[in-house]
């Protein structure tokens, strides 16, 4: 079900019951816990591939100084290859699922490595040109699956179909497995750049990247892995979501507009500040959906953007600018 409608659905039930003063206020609580409940697993959710989708478009800017415009539209062609490799191959549900899982993010992955190759490394990442490089990437990407793929929303079926038992409702199993299959990414996104070898090499070129290149790290390849690695983060947190969601060739346009959102609270090129920002935005956009309406939720998101932008310029837990 629609956001939209979820919200207007459980207002419309709970308004009576919560808010009429009728009841007595313990018997208020308790029509106010599933409420409760319920608005903060979507919030998780949302949360979740926020995190995934945000981390990719931090991780270019950190390390590239590059502002991937088109980055909604990798996460796009993520939930389009789902489709297709879902639909096409005849397989069971769950098994078209995995191997969409695996396929889309290295479709989507050698989609960005090409834009980057043949654009951006040409541009010298410079940051005005890569900006209008990236809008043109933006819609010839999304015209082109416009194209091929149409302009109709399309349902991907969920690889398994299970309820588990929460106190006062039934939860999708699926939305579950979507936060901790999201977590398990941020692990290891955590792990890689913490913990490898290729992490310490781009947290040099973030640092100083004239600098790594003195000490003979290869900075163009370095850039054409983080460029791939964000879109392939993107495609990920869009495999994931669309059997909840569907998929469309507009709708990187949210997700695109959220990130940025995400990345500017959080401190741009800070993967701390990406991953709080997000379950900041996320849990407050699921709470206020739910209670109130998810305009007024897009709202404070734009307010807390502006509010960080005057009197903290550089995110939560971004650095000052020397």
């Amino acid at each position: 079900m629609p956001a939209d409608g979820r919200a207007s659905t459980i207002q419309a039930a709970s308004a009576p019951l919560a808010w009429s003063g009728i009841l007595p206020t313990k018997d208020v609580l308790l029509a106010f816990g599933p409420y409760f409940l319920l608005a903060t697993l979507e919030g998780l959710l949302q949360a979740a591939t926020l995190a995934l989708t945000a981390l990719g478009l931090s991780l270019v800017f950190g390390v590239m100084r590059v502002v991937n415009v088109a980055h909604g539209e990798f996460y796009m062609l993520g939930a389009v290859t789902a489709w297709y490799v879902t639909t096409m191959i005849g397989l069971p549900p769950a098994v078209g699922f995995f191997v969409a899982l695996i396929v889309s993010p290295l479709l989507v992955g050698a989609v960005a490595y090409g834009g980057e190759r043949l654009i951006l490394k040409r541009l010298n990442y410079n940051p005005e040109s890569t900006i209008v490089a990236t809008i043109g990437m933006l819609y010839i990407i999304q015209q082109s699956v416009l194209l091929i793929y149409g302009p109709d929303a399309r349902p991907v079926a969920a690889p398994f179909y299970y309820r588990i038992q929460l106190p006062w409702f039934g939860y999708s199993a699926y939305n579950l497995f979507v936060i901790a299959a999201a977590v398990v990414m941020l692990l290891v996104v955590w792990f890689v750049l913490t913990r490898t070898r290729i992490g310490l090499v781009m947290r040099a070129t973030q640092l100083d990247a004239e600098m790594a290149q003195a000490f003979g790290i290869p900075i163009e390849k370095v850039y054409a892995f983080v460029f791939t690695a964000g879109a392939m983060l993107a495609a990920i947190a869009a495999v994931l979501i669309v059997p909840i969601r569907q998929a469309h060739y507009l709708m990187g346009l949210d997700p695109l507009l959220l990130s940025f959102i995400v990345v500017i609270i959080g401190g741009l090129g800070s993967i701390r500040g990406t991953i709080v920002a997000a379950l900041l935005i996320g849990l407050s956009d699921g709470i206020i959906s739910v209670f109130f309406s998810p305009t007024l939720a897009k709202m404070i998101s734009t307010l807390l953007v502006a509010l960080v932008l005057v009197f903290k310029p550089e995110g939560l837990f971004g650095a000052k600018a020397r």
